[in-house]
């Protein structure tokens, strides 16, 4: 699709790459079509000389160009691409050491400002064979990649997409050339509705190691011919406005973000910084997360909306890495009534709708492919609307497991619906571990099984005792269950940017939770921003917390 698009267009912008490190006012650089094309021929040609069709290439990289050219080349040498993001100086390499061992892999593609790093990194890992260490920046751009020849047979998985983190030990999805061409036709046709946007622009600043970063930030432009205009996370958290910015600038712009980061730019975008700017061309935002918080929907939509913004340009989308990254989506609509679901009965795995209180739930399309079914963890039985049960996905984009996992760790793959009803496919079904119902048509997401909490025998979403928390502090919150005498008990950690609020804070926490949930807090655990643990994508890493609070690593502000 590449060299096609180089053919084509040799001379079209395909990705536009600011830089803020240096000058607060982006320096911007440019690669076309044809010399993605050429530079991409290069990088395989580099690549090819120290590692065989099929080895592995791990990427250590800043966020940049050269990235990008080191996942084409490694993928048009014949190697497995394995994206990684380049630890911080000073933390800790046991992920990447991880990843190594798990990966052995014979080249890693790096630049040379962060060179000797990444071979303090390889040391550390005590491989028996050192891998080659290769400087995309030091590869002449203009070296003819036409001679060199892609071999007539590569590996059908394509990269190696890893775990962001929330688990111990990193596990690397195996995403084949199908799953990643299948799965973008699958979300252009639910998020764009078949309407053809040849001009549409990718505006993207999340990070491309991540899933919704690759798929959307690399790979989609390629599939569908799109330019690209493309920076770092780091520079969005500085200024959150120059993402906004970026999507008024760009035409048809087409973007993807965490949850977090809409509240964000809601917060810290100031109407000066926009001035003179229009968003009414933007062709649409998705917000990917486990479950998307209607409140922040219309908070972002209400913020921007004086600047021709509307609530229809965001797409409340649910996705996963072992599904490529697309699985479903919605269209926000703020005049609508916010579905709201009784929270206790949801708590039983009954659906019952209420009008106020309760637990505020997004709705999502029913999705016709992949195919989606609700499923009954324990029998494996298709559950009926009304009913919560486990959220399966079928189709192309499912990749084929976890690399060099043991069958028994590849459980959430290969699954059976049992008598599966007419039009449903017996299998192979993926088993998301996330729980859901559908009701009146729509799919509702609730969270995640592993992080169900259980309290005197009652189960509790977290994401609900979070989104009461929130209310008041509008910070991040995690809700834990920690074990005490042989009893869980509810701990709460929570995020203030004012310390001299706490009194208020702890008050108005415990009885908010006390009133809508029927539970008392065991622990209200204060602390800064940016202390609980997170993923890459911002999603709160629960089991982290509880491992956090049990060794006393906290930092209270209430000590």
């Amino acid at each position: 699709m590449l060299h096609g698009r180089a053919a084509m267009r040799p001379d079209g912008t395909a990705f536009t790459f600011t830089d803020y490190s240096d000058d607060p006012a982006g320096r911007a650089q440019t690669l076309t079509w044809s010399q993605l094309s050429r530079r991409t021929m290069s990088v395989a040609a580099e690549i090819a000389a120290h590692g065989a069709v099929g080895d592995r290439a791990v990427i250590l990289a800043p966020q940049g160009l050269e990235y990008i050219l080191a996942f084409l080349g490694a993928m048009q040498a014949g190697l497995i691409a394995v994206p990684l993001p380049l630890p911080h100086r000073g933390s800790s390499h046991d992920r990447v050491s991880a990843v190594f061992a798990d990966t052995t892999p014979a080249v890693v593609l790096t630049t040379s400002a962060v060179s000797a790093d990444v071979r303090d990194y390889i040391d550390e890992s005590r491989l028996e064979t050192a891998p080659t260490v290769l400087h995309v920046d030091a590869i002449d751009p203009n070296a003819d990649g036409a001679a060199f020849t892609p071999p007539a047979a590569t590996p059908e998985t394509a990269y190696l997409q890893y775990s962001s983190g929330s688990t111990r030990l990193p596990t690397g999805v195996m995403i084949a050339h199908r799953n990643l061409s299948s799965n973008f036709e699958q979300l252009m046709r639910s998020l764009l509705g078949g309407r053809q946007l040849p001009d549409l622009t990718v505006v993207s600043w999340l990070p491309f190691y991540h899933d919704m970063g690759l798929v959307l930030g690399v790979c989609a432009p390629i599939l569908g011919g799109f330019a690209a205009d493309l920076t770092s996370p780091v520079a969005f958290l500085e200024q959150p406005s120059r993402w906004i910015r970026a999507l008024a600038t760009a035409k048809n712009a087409f973007s993807a973000a965490p949850n977090f980061a809409f509240e964000l730019a809601a917060r810290k975008t100031t109407d000066a910084q926009l001035a003179g700017l229009d968003l009414g061309s933007v062709a649409g935002i998705i917000n990917g997360a486990e479950r998307v918080d209607p409140g922040t929907l219309a908070r972002f939509s209400d913020r921007f909306a004086h600047f021709n913004f509307r609530d229809d340009m965001l797409r409340p989308s649910y996705g996963l890495a072992e599904a490529t990254v697309f699985v479903a989506s919605g269209v926000w609509d703020d005049t609508a009534v916010v579905d709201r679901f009784d929270t206790d009965e949801l708590s039983a795995g009954r659906v019952q709708r209420c009008r106020t209180g309760g637990s505020a739930l997004v709705r999502y399309a029913l999705p016709q492919s992949p195919v989606l079914r609700i499923v009954d963890t324990d029998t494996g039985v298709e559950c009926p609307p009304e009913v919560v049960g486990e959220i399966w996905v079928c189709g192309d984009n499912v990749a084929a497991g976890y690399w060099s996992r043991t069958a028994e760790e590849q459980q959430c793959f290969g699954a059976v619906v049992s008598g599966p009803s007419p039009g449903t496919p017996a299998g192979p079904w993926l088993r998301t571990g996330d729980l859901g119902f559908v009701h009146d048509g729509a799919l509702f997401i609730v969270g995640r099984i592993k992080d169900l909490l259980i309290i005197r025998g009652r189960n509790h979403y977290p994401e609900d005792i979070e989104a009461t928390v929130q209310e008041i502090t509008r910070g991040r919150v995690a809700a834990i269950a920690v074990p005490v005498n042989s009893t869980e008990k509810l701990v709460t950690v929570i995020e203030l940017k004012k310390p001299a609020d706490m009194h208020h804070v702890k008050s108005s926490v415990t009885s908010a939770i006390s009133t809508v949930h029927g539970l008392s807090v065991e622990d209200l655990v204060l602390v800064p921003p940016g202390s609980i643990p997170t993923t890459t994508s911002g999603k709160v890493r629960r089991a982290a917390c509880v491992e956090h609070y049990r060794a006393d690593q906290f930092e209270r502000l209430d000590a």
